[in-house]
């Protein structure tokens, strides 16, 4: 045993080693749009994919499975994904009545982000029917350096691996190997087997040059290579009578001349077995079939346990729940890991463009000074971000991404910081990042037209701030589990923001390896260097967001603390993130609830870190904005007769009035945690959300009343589905603020939290084992798109504390509150 060990030391996985530095993350599954597709985060690389489709009839090669698509397969999941290690995803193809399971091992070493091993493993689903798959695996490089196949081409197809060899500039030299595993049957009887004898049972090739830019259309030129292939072939039969597909619908056996673009295509039946060897000449480590025969369970062992530690299971949790719900709650982080993406490219972004309620006097400028005149090309930016559905959504979107954060770095704090910094790199020179990340071509290919075009005035809700007060927070909890006393650290211990006992603390968050949390000064040196670009974003938040108040006559304690939403229409209110939720008509005299809340949180979080960094001043600026703000919120946006937050409006006679629409805007004060626990509205807010005439169902907090005249109609979007990350944020202001601390409504929050987060968790997952965009306020039926392990994968985080909870309900310093109720 210890031996075999020993031998595996190379092979296991790099939390154990390297788990801080960059380069475990260089190498990834990238290219979440695909169900199989990996790339290094260089904007000119290599890339690599997998297609596939049956070859039982010739109908199936017009299904060709290789971007992930809605409804498409039965079901495409990581069961377990580390960013740094690997992982092990199934593929249920059931039109095909094939289960694809793609394994991928990282193996660290070398200068050039190490080296990695895939498994591409596939299984009848049911056994007793006939499952015959071509699969296609391909590689491409864009860029300077140079592609080559060192097998020796055969006219007929290859027996045997196939290997490749490659250079460029940032990987340097490698090579790419294609192995056939020990027991695969290739499709060898059909008809007309005996006209392709020569080809039967061989691996098959083709080569291609590929125009800079269009790797990732690689789809497109080896099925329409397939397509010439069949013409070239098949006009030696008369239709009806043609060859088995398996014989006739195959790569052509050739390489053109400077080609960079090359598949490989084995078609097999009943279970299936190849591998892909990635080795970086710097690594100088040979791989075999054994490196993935032993380092896949290393693998899986060392996730296990590393999920357990950073997502710890009650040990009392009841036993008839636990596994299936282990199960979903590591699919839910593996998919959102998984699902994270490296994207570069150019944006469309219009600084012209606006409407007549958003007309500013002076002109839009570009970056040279000139007048803007409609929709502009950008420099090409790179950022790596999860993404929200990896069919649906496979693109950054600034609205989600905090919220995705909080569930990584929970569970690998150094990797939620690595994207925090590609989006804070981001911000331009004004303090503007686009809510909608489309970088490149291939990510336009996914967006309706409409869409594509970036505003430079338009603003998404400020999530990225979440991510550095959990940061703050998780490390402040972690130095102080080291024997670090609170008031070193600056945590008030009257406030419940104290550190875990010992049973959960260390291991909760997972520090191992952790360089950010390890290290004070790397904490401070990180949070420094994201400071100035965060402000001047903040600042540009206060300038083009800022809404009017003397213009018509209202009152309240501060003159410049009032916000709008730019970039509304009619019906849309896109840049909150609640597209279709009823609000006023517009007018440049309204004034947003939820931009105000925002911007309190956001002001808060400005105040946490300036005063991490020791910027007193500022920090002392901030604090006293956050006052105004909270005072700007009862002073502009309560309605005493409605007993609620509003919006506000102006009508024809250019006097304000206020906007009520009871749904999750009226909450968005409390969501925050703005009113303190004494507040004479915080009673009417608890009852507005627990009335299940309106708010309030036993799957969670609909999105609008059902009492209200809207609820369900048109586009429906907002107007009462479920939203996971709202729910979310309830009970976070619940657990960490209103049901801790002393209170006239402290005992109704505690109520309140302990059947919200039940109905959240025993909603749609344990029916199903999906998770959706959206759910049902009638039903709790998941909606929309899915899988949707954007910020709907929240939910694996909150089923962990309610026993806890429960065990002891006088401490509220459970898993979750370390995990997201401290930002």
């Amino acid at each position: 045993m210890q031996l075999q060990w020993l031998l595996l030391l190379p092979l296991l996985p790099t939390a154990l080693g390297q788990a801080g530095s960059n380069d475990t993350l260089l190498w990834g599954a990238y290219r979440p749009n695909l169900y199989f597709g990996l790339r290094p985060r260089i904007p000119e690389s290599l890339m690599t994919g997998l297609i596939w489709f049956g070859t039982q009839d010739y109908q199936s090669f017009s299904k060709a499975r290789h971007t992930c698509e809605q409804n498409e397969l039965d079901g495409y999941t990581w069961t377990e994904f580390d960013a740094r290690e690997g992982g092990v995803q199934v593929l249920k193809d059931g039109y095909n009545n094939v289960k694809i399971t793609t394994e991928l091992l990282k193996i660290p070493g070398g200068d050039h982000g190490g080296s990695w091993a895939a498994r591409i493993r596939g299984e009848p689903i049911k056994p007793d029917r006939p499952s015959r798959i071509s699969t296609i695996f391909y590689l491409g490089l864009e860029g300077t350096g140079g592609l080559e196949m060192e097998t020796d081409e055969e006219e007929d197809g290859i027996e045997g691996p196939v290997k490749f060899s490659g250079s460029s500039l940032q990987l340097d030299d490698f090579t790419i190997k294609i192995v056939d595993g020990p027991n695969n049957k290739f499709v060898s009887s059909g008809a007309f087997k005996e006209d392709f004898k020569d080809r039967i049972g061989k691996t098959h090739f083709l080569g291609r040059p590929s125009a800079p830019g269009t790797i990732w259309q690689a789809k497109d030129t080896i099925l329409k290579t397939i397509v010439q292939q069949f013409q070239s072939k098949a006009q030696d039969y008369q239709q009806p009578n043609y060859p088995d597909p398996s014989f006739l619908i195959t790569l052509p056996d050739d390489v053109y001349t400077n080609s960079n673009l090359f598949a490989v295509q084995k078609t097999l039946e009943g279970p299936f077995q190849f591998d892909v060897f990635y080795e970086s000449a710097s690594a100088k480590r040979k791989l075999s079939s054994a490196t993935l025969d032993q380092g896949i369970p290393v693998l899986l062992e060392s996730y296990n346990k590393r999920f357990e530690a950073a997502l710890p299971f009650p040990a009392d949790y009841p036993a008839e729940k636990r596994k299936s719900l282990e199960a979903f709650s590591k699919a839910a982080t593996s998919n959102l890991i998984g699902g994270i993406g490296y994207f570069y490219g150019n944006s469309i972004v219009d600084k012209k463009f606006s409407y007549e309620w958003d007309e500013d006097e002076d002109a839009a400028l570009n970056d040279d000074g000139t007048e803007a005149k409609g929709a502009r090309l950008t420099e090409p930016r790179a950022l790596l971000t999860a993404t929200p559905s990896r069919s649906f959504f496979p693109r950054g979107f600034y609205w989600d991404e905090g919220f995705h954060l909080l569930h990584i770095g929970q569970y690998d704090n150094d990797l939620s910081l690595d994207i925090l910094k590609d989006w804070i790199g981001l911000i331009d020179q004004d303090g503007w990042v686009a809510r909608e990340q489309i970088l490149g071509e291939e990510a336009r290919s996914k967006v309706p037209q409409e869409f594509q075009t970036q505003v430079p005035n338009y603003a998404n809700p400020p999530t990225l701030a979440m991510v550095v007060t959990a940061f703050i927070e998780r490390f402040k909890t972690h130095q102080a589990a080291q024997g670090i006393s609170n008031q070193d650290l600056g945590i008030d211990v009257n406030t419940g923001q104290a550190p875990l006992g010992t049973n959960t603390a260390a291991g909760s968050l997972h520090t191992a390896g952790s360089e950010y949390l390890n290290s004070p000064e790397l904490a401070f040196s990180y949070l420094k260097s994201i400071y100035a670009s965060l402000k001047r974003h903040y600042d540009w938040f206060r300038r083009t967001q800022r809404g009017q108040i003397k213009q018509y006559g209202r009152t309240a304690r501060s003159r410049s603390e009032a916000y709008r939403w730019r970039g509304r229409t009619e019906t849309h209110v896109l840049t909150s993130g609640m597209d279709d939720y009823p609000r006023g008509p517009p007018h440049a005299g309204e004034l947003h609830l939820d931009l105000i809340s925002w911007m309190g949180f956001f002001t808060r979080t400005m105040k946490d870190i300036a005063t991490f960094i020791e910027e007193k001043e500022d920090a002392a600026v901030f604090a006293d904005i956050e006052k105004a703000i909270a005072e700007n919120i009862e002073d502009l946006h309560w309605n005493e007769e409605q007993q609620m937050y509003c919006d506000a409006n102006v009508n024809e006679d250019e006097e304000s009035y206020h906007v009520c629409h009871k749904g999750y805007l009226s909450l968005f004060p409390f969501l925050h945690s703005l009113l303190p626990t004494d507040s004479p509205h915080l009673g009417a807010i608890l009852d507005l959300m627990r009335d299940p005439e309106h708010i309030w169902s036993p799957y969670g907090l609909r999105s609008l009343s059902a009492s209200h005249p809207e609820f369900g109609k048109g586009e429906n979007y907002w107007k009462g589905p479920i939203w996971i990350q709202m729910n979310y944020l309830a009970l976070s202001a619940l657990h960490k603020k209103y049901a801790a601390e002393a209170g006239p409504y402290q005992g109704k929050a505690k109520q309140i939290y302990t059947e919200l987060r039940r109905n959240v968790i025993d909603n749609e997952y344990g029916r199903t084992g999906y998770v959706w965009e959206q759910y049902d306020p009638l039903t709790g039926e998941g909606k929309r798109s899915h899988p949707f392990t954007g910020w709907t994968s929240l939910t694996a985080l909150s089923e962990f504390s309610l026993p806890i909870f429960a065990q002891r309900p006088g401490q509220f310093l459970c898993f979750l509150a370390v995990l997201s109720e401290k930002y």
